[in-house]
């Protein structure tokens, strides 16, 4: 685990890039992606979005570099002013580093990041990809705010849970060996 300031910031960058990565592909070609072939007429997810011009954000077409990086940076601050401080703390109330299992301890932490950050980025994207040229209206923004937390909950849960996580954590354990062993 993250012991100064620098380390978890590349821990929340290693989480947050490969997060990132993973609820764009998820949100352009598991959720959407039978829409977007529908709409252009294309047979692959990548020419539909070839097609339209990118990837509808903002009120304008963009870039599917452009939707990562803009996630991107959104997650980042996110992850590193709330979700890890909050999370961290959330877990201490219930379970002590120190007596309880780290594997508890860590899937602690884990769900109170997907629980603080799964609404918050969902409201984000909320924002990001509603659909301006209807006219903006608050209930319609909720609804959809609603619509993607129901989506991404789960699927935020079970890739954090049981693939992202425990890939950061030996990615980050390979990383800081030395140090680890400076301290041991």
């Amino acid at each position: 685990m993250p012991r100064n300031q620098f380390q978890k910031m590349i821990f929340a960058f290693l989480t947050v890039v490969i997060t990132v990565h993973a609820y764009v592909f998820f949100s352009l070609y598991v959720v959407n992606g039978q829409t977007l072939m529908n709409l252009t007429g294309e047979s692959s997810v990548l020419h539909a979005l070839r097609a339209q011009g990118g990837v509808y954000m903002f009120g304008k077409m963009c870039p599917i570099w452009a939707v990562v990086l803009v996630e991107f940076c959104f997650a980042y601050i996110l992850e590193i002013l709330v979700g890890s401080p909050v999370s961290f703390r959330l877990a201490c109330k219930k379970f002590d580093p120190m007596k309880d299992h780290p594997m508890i301890f860590e899937s602690a932490i884990i769900n109170a990041t997907v629980g603080i950050m799964c609404p918050a980025m969902s409201l984000i994207a909320a924002f990001l990809y509603y659909p301006y040229y209807s006219g903006f209206h608050v209930l319609t923004l909720l609804a959809n705010w609603l619509k993607l937390v129901c989506f991404n909950f789960p699927f935020a849960f079970f890739t954090q849970m049981y693939f992202i996580q425990p890939f950061v954590r030996t990615l980050f354990r390979t990383i800081f060996a030395r140090d680890r062993k400076e301290r041991a």
